[in-house]
């Protein structure tokens, strides 16, 4: 299966007229969802919450403020409960894409990891329940299942607090779900654009942490596409988990420079050998529809009823996802096609 195959629905939501906010709007993901849903729907408003005010400042000289587009930037920090609420008036759907997502940044300063990513997800759920946000639909990663770093753990918690947020909401109150996905081709930070600058400055081998090492990799346009799909699909509960491409990072560094060797540097703290979306542990709450996986809240079963009735199946007892037994791989011309269109 190719990574072609991966197309995510995004005509079944309609966003006409509603009012969205993004949290950590002028980062990779966020940009390009808002590029998406500026171009695609008629929104009321379309609000950027972020507290970097030069990124605000070179988003805007794209997405200017009062030429036609409802855009409107919000400096902010998801750790301020108070900031997040007078944000949040009438706002109808929240994307929370604000994270401390550095690996190595975390680890060496894990109260700050733990301010943005834990209480910073409290806050957000606290100030859509009290402002009356319908849904908030928060990004997580697949270094949150089973995870051995800081960072995991902390976007673990944070997945934790807005699946038991729909309780605290209660009955018609706001719907919080997760999604999780794995490496984004081409974000800030990812190998390909660390090999393209190697690359581009002359360098006679690339740095190879293992030969064994594979990830799985979904491009920003698939990442925005499957979020606005699960707007659509949640009841509120829900991780959910697209199915999508694995590739091992050897034949990364082949496909952009097939000339240059390799050094292995060994893996790094924090850093697994594989990735994991769904372990064996979450199978038993995991349903499996056409394009995707959803991890259901066990205890939030007359929503959960919902996915039966559209016909989602129960994987295996001993299900695991994980980016080295994956299906579907990333072919080598793929790969080229996608560093192109970069």
């Amino acid at each position: 299966m190719s990574a072609t195959h991966f197309r995510f629905d995004v005509d079944q939501i309609d966003l006409n007229g509603k009012t969205i906010l993004v949290t950590g709007g002028t980062g990779s993901f966020g940009r390009a969802f808002i590029r998406t849903v500026l171009e695609k729907y008629d929104l009321r408003r379309c609000i950027v919450f972020s507290r970097d005010e030069l990124k605000q400042y070179e988003m805007a000289q794209e997405f200017p403020a009062g030429t036609g587009k409802p855009i409107r930037y919000f400096i902010g920090d998801v750790r301020d409960l108070e900031r997040l609420e007078l944000a949040m008036r009438g706002v109808d759907y929240v994307v929370h894409a604000a994270a401390m997502k550095h690996v190595t940044t975390a680890e060496y300063n894990p109260f700050e990891c733990v301010k943005t990513n834990i209480n910073g997800a409290e806050n957000v759920v606290m100030a859509a329940i009290r402002t009356g946000v319908k849904k908030v639909i928060a990004l997580s990663t697949d270094k949150a299942a089973n995870p051995i770093n800081l960072y995991g753990a902390t976007k673990l918690a944070s997945d934790k607090i807005f699946v038991a947020g729909n309780n605290l909401s209660g009955a018609g109150g706001c719907d919080f779900s997760v999604v999780r996905y794995g490496n984004v081709i081409g974000s800030r930070g990812s190998v390909i654009p660390f090999f393209q600058k190697l690359i581009n400055e002359g360098a006679t081998e690339l740095p190879i942490t293992d030969e064994r090492m594979t990830r799985f990799w979904i491009t920003l346009e698939q990442g925005v596409a499957f979020v606005l799909s699960c707007m659509e699909m949640m009841r509120g509960g829900e991780i959910f988990v697209p199915k999508i491409t694995s590739m091992r990072v050897t034949d990364m560094a082949l496909c952009m420079a097939p000339d240059l060797p390799h050094k292995t540097v060994g893996i790094r703290a924090g850093e697994k050998l594989h990735e994991v979306m769904i372990s064996e542990d979450d199978a038993r709450v995991t349903v499996e529809l056409d394009d995707r996986y959803a991890i259901l809240a066990p205890f939030l079963e007359a929503r959960n009823q919902a996915y039966h009735e559209i016909g989602a199946k129960p994987v295996p007892s001993d299900f695991r996802y994980a980016s080295d037994t994956n299906s579907a791989w990333l072919s080598p011309e793929e790969l080229r096609r996608m560093i192109a269109e970069l």
